[in-house]
């Protein structure tokens, strides 16, 4: 387990290129735009068979 630790470590500090501060915060908002995009789909698409189910069900009910 310590061994692996360590070899994990050694691999971030040597063989990982670490983005920039603005390359970091650039792909943050990136991320947070899509995230909010995706959440608003998802909604939307929900709402839709919602309004949908409510009215087959009350078709049924009639």
């Amino acid at each position: 387990m310590v061994k692996y630790i360590t070899d994990s470590y050694n691999e971030l500090k040597n063989h990982v290129t670490w983005p920039t501060w603005s390359e970091a915060q650039k792909l943050t908002v990136v991320v947070a735009v899509f995230s909010v995009l995706l959440a608003l789909a998802v909604w939307g698409v929900d709402s839709v068979f919602s309004r949908i189910i409510g009215i087959y069900f009350q078709w049924i009910k009639s």
